[in-house]
């Protein structure tokens, strides 16, 4: 799962309505709008942090005389070194982020239920607005059935495919 600038703001809203609806926390109804910000700062942070690991990887590259294709794994060394979690592991660090916020934030009244519930049910949102790559690879997929995959042509067309269907969902 990865990450999308554009989906944090549905992500935080949908995690305070859900969170507030079925009574795991409790948010004064002015506060809704602030509660969603404090929820998206975390994301934010999170991308910052992964911004940061990645300018660190580049400078890396350029100082070992390293192409990009070394790009993944000079980055997990970064990460390593600066104690990032990336992938599941990130979504992970950001949900504990996020619970922890709940239970210090001003916009936040009363938190109800315990970590292990609100972690499943912010997981389950994470899961519903990230999981998307899976289903842009099918879609891109489907669309170049004509192309022998493999071929120079066939990843060409698939990273414009790729792209193009990300552009249209609005996460780039």
């Amino acid at each position: 799962m990865r990450l999308y600038p554009k989906v944090i703001p549905a992500i935080a809203r949908e995690v305070i309505q859900v969170l507030t609806k079925e009574g795991d926390i409790e948010v004064e109804p002015l506060r809704i709008a602030d509660a969603e910000m404090d929820m998206a700062a975390v994301m934010r942070e999170y991308l910052s942090a992964e911004e940061r690991v990645n300018q660190a990887t580049r400078e890396a590259l350029e100082r070992r005389g390293l192409d990009q294709s070394k790009f993944n794994q000079v980055k997990r060394e970064m990460a390593d070194v600066r104690g990032f979690k990336m992938g599941e592991e990130g979504i992970e660090y950001v949900i504990d982020q996020m619970i922890e916020f709940l239970l210090i934030s001003r916009n936040v009244e009363e938190v109800y239920s315990e970590d292990p519930v609100l972690r499943k049910k912010i997981y389950a949102i994470f899961r519903k607005h990230l999981d998307v790559d899976a289903e842009l690879d099918r879609e891109a997929r489907a669309r170049m059935k004509n192309i022998p995959e493999g071929t120079a042509e066939w990843e060409i067309e698939y990273a414009r495919n790729i792209e193009h269907l990300k552009r249209v969902r609005g996460l780039i």
